[in-house]
């Protein structure tokens, strides 16, 4: 009989199988729903449903440069064990190099990956990992070079904070340097017009209630916000805070004396602004022991 993709599309969100294996196992059981999920258990490919509800908060940043095009790409697991598996390490590299010509997280997801979409892929390496796998997020830069650095790596291009700095000119070193300085800062932007307006405006209101506090005249007070909204510049975009391996001059300047300009940056770190599943010692243990 015919499969239709309505058909894969129900398999798929009832198991968590993968779409090419969803498709194969309802074609070997003529459309049969329930044959078809029996199938996939069998062949241990419905796994991923039991785990798909489990918190996946740690994982690795694997990271990758073509040219002058530069990708970090995130994929979680639940535990930190899992980021020291070669199968794992294998699949985040593999899937970083693909993510080099993908616009943004679902074109990568439905990308190619050897026989497969990226997402069946890691789909399906949940089966034979035994933990619950996310492709969380990419984040990409281009410029005339790109620069990486890896913090807390556990293999080549994979680790714990992925970075990357698009720069227009040569790149002589100093890009490395600055994505160390980025990974150590984790600023909100480039520059000041790049800022979140919510965010600059937010600050501003809290400047400007601290300011009014001091009892000062109205044009001090205005001389005070603007003094301190130049403070909060310097310590949150990337081009005006100062420079960690020389902190006597900016990242900008830095860049400028090495003949080359910052046009962009990307850090990712593992598990960030996801919400953790906390559990006490004896609970964890009564678990572990099955009571």
């Amino acid at each position: 009989m015919s499969i239709s993709a309505t058909m894969v599309k129900e398999l798929r969100d009832a198991s968590g199988a993968g779409m090419m294996d969803a498709k194969k196992a309802l074609t070997e059981t003529d459309g049969d729903m329930e044959a078809a999920i029996d199938w996939l258990r069998t062949k241990g490919l419905a796994k991923a449903a039991k785990k798909s509800g489990r918190t996946a908060a740690e994982g690795l940043v694997g990271v990758a440069v073509r040219g002058g095009v530069g990708v970090a790409v995130e994929v979680n697991s639940e535990t930190d064990f899992v980021a020291r598996n070669s199968d794992f390490q294998a699949i985040v590299r593999a899937i970083a190099e693909v993510a080099t010509g993908c616009n943004d997280i679902e074109e990568l997801r439905d990308a190619p990956m050897d026989d497969k979409t990226v997402q069946d892929a890691v789909t399906a390496k949940i089966a034979t990992i035994g933990e619950n796998l996310h492709l969380r997020r990419m984040a990409s830069v281009e410029g005339g070079s790109v620069a990486s650095y890896v913090h807390n790596a556990v293999a080549e291009n994979l680790g714990k904070i992925g970075v990357l700095v698009a720069l227009k000119g040569a790149d002589n070193g100093i890009g490395k340097q600055i994505a160390m300085h980025i990974a150590a800062t984790n600023p909100a932007s480039l520059s000041e017009a790049d800022l979140d307006p919510a965010l600059v405006a937010r600050e501003k209101a809290v400047l400007t209630e601290q300011a009014r506090e001091s009892g000062k005249p109205e044009g001090v007070i205005e001389k005070m916000i603007v003094g301190r909204m130049n403070k909060f510049f310097e310590e949150v975009t990337l081009l005006k805070q100062k420079f960690v391996i020389n902190p006597d001059i900016s990242v900008g300047q830095a860049a400028k004396e090495a003949g080359v300009e910052v046009v962009g940056f990307a850090r990712l770190a593992v598990g960030e602004g996801v919400e953790k599943a906390t559990e006490d010692f004896a609970a964890e243990v009564a678990k572990t022991a099955g009571r």
